[in-house]
């Protein structure tokens, strides 16, 4: 039986301050750029100065990218273009600077973690700071027995939320959340057909490394099978986590919900993180409010999560990779919206006024237009009734 409590989750995490969104609103509103100039950035200023709880909002200067890396059994069947086992070569690839997630970063200036939590290989493949919280090697094949057991989950879970703590204390002021896996896609799939109560076929995409067709009947029929072990547990989102998500899923799943709770702004990645999304939502409704989709990937399944959590992609890419690299993509998105909502010059107090003054004529003009309309109608009436 399990010792963490779920619901404690819900009591922890708030809404990012409402009022001082408000106030970012006012002060847009005396900006010498007209609001909706700027589209999509003057929102995204609002929602980071809420986050962030200050007004004018700070730049983002301490960024950081959080991969979780496992292995997944159900790649044994099958279902990805990568070999089953081979999540090692791609985390060996990130460490040495080699991947596009690195070379990103690596020009952005922002610092790459990379955690193990069930990479198929020995212990001692990484150096002790990335496998110092590893659960398991590898995680079971989940269209016929749990992916891990339920005191797994729950140090993953529980690792996923030290790893927040650390990151938060560390002074990290905004996370870009990615994985590196192979088969990590299959129980995403199941955990957001699951719990949006659709069918298999709706959620089964064709991965990083695309797919033929005889490979992705295989993972519909994987993603359907896991998902009758899915449903009975759905009432237990950690039981659920065990049964078909993954060493990586479940601390993705805490990892999150400790960023709402220690208020720090995440972006989300591919249809990974974004299934860990859901989870979390499922166990604290307001945690969303704490995350950004960094882009869409194609995969239905993320389409399918993001509709559910009322979350709109930054991006539209059609980036696949995974491992973080469609939401490092908009990280320099919401900076450039940081800088524009706490740099941009105020209009000067007596142009202020002119534009007050224009708005309450113009507020006056319609009102007199709507009386000069109410009593056009009352003397057509008056007359219709006479003849």
């Amino acid at each position: 039986m399990s010792s963490l409590n779920l619901d404690d989750f819900t009591d922890l995490i708030e809404r990012p301050d409402g009022g001082v969104r408000r106030d970012a609103e006012a002060l847009r509103e005396r900006r010498t750029v007209p609001p909706g100039a700027l589209g999509r950035l003057d929102e995204l200023g609002e929602w980071l100065a809420a986050a962030r709880g200050e007004v004018p909002v700070r730049p983002v200067e301490r960024p950081r990218v959080v991969l979780f890396a496992g292995d997944h059994g159900i790649a044994r069947l099958g279902v990805s273009a990568r070999p089953a086992g081979g999540a090692e070569r791609l985390v060996r690839a990130v460490l040495e600077g080699a991947s596009p997630v690195s070379v990103l970063a690596r020009r952005l200036e922002v610092p790459v973690r990379v955690v193990d939590m069930a990479l198929d290989c020995p212990p001692d493949a990484f150096p002790p700071d990335v496998v110092r919280h590893r659960v398991r090697r590898g995680s079971g094949r989940i269209d016929i027995e749990d992916a891990l057991t339920l005191e797994e989950a729950e140090a993953a879970l529980r690792a996923g939320v030290a790893i927040a703590d650390e990151e938060a204390d560390s002074g990290t002021d905004l996370v870009v959340l990615g994985d590196v896996s192979v088969g990590g896609t299959t129980p995403a799939a199941v955990l957001i057909a699951a719990l949006c109560g659709t069918d298999a076929s709706v959620v089964t995409g064709r991965g990083g490394l695309a797919i033929d067709d005889l490979t992705w009947m295989r993972k519909c029929a994987a993603i359907r099978d896991a998902l009758r072990r899915a449903r009975p547990v759905l009432g237990d989102q950690l039981q659920l986590l065990a049964a078909v998500g993954g060493a990586d899923l479940a601390a993705m799943t805490g990892f999150l919900l400790q960023c709402a709770v220690r208020r720090l702004p995440v972006i989300l990645d591919g249809v990974v993180a974004t299934a860990c999304a859901l989870v979390a939502q499922r166990i604290a409704f307001r945690a969303p409010d704490w995350w950004l989709a960094g882009h869409a990937s194609g995969e239905p399944g993320q389409a399918k999560a993001l509709d559910r959590m009322a979350l709109e992609p930054l991006l539209e890419q059609g980036v696949k990779v995974g491992e973080g690299v469609g939401a490092l993509l908009a990280l320099p998105l919401v900076r450039a919206a940081a800088a524009l909502a706490a740099e941009l010059p105020e209009k000067e107090p007596a142009e202020a006024e002119k534009a007050a003054e224009a708005e309450k004529a113009a507020e006056a003009e319609k009102a007199a237009e709507a009386v000069e309309t109410a009593e056009a109608a009352k003397a057509a009436e008056k007359e219709q009734s006479m003849d």
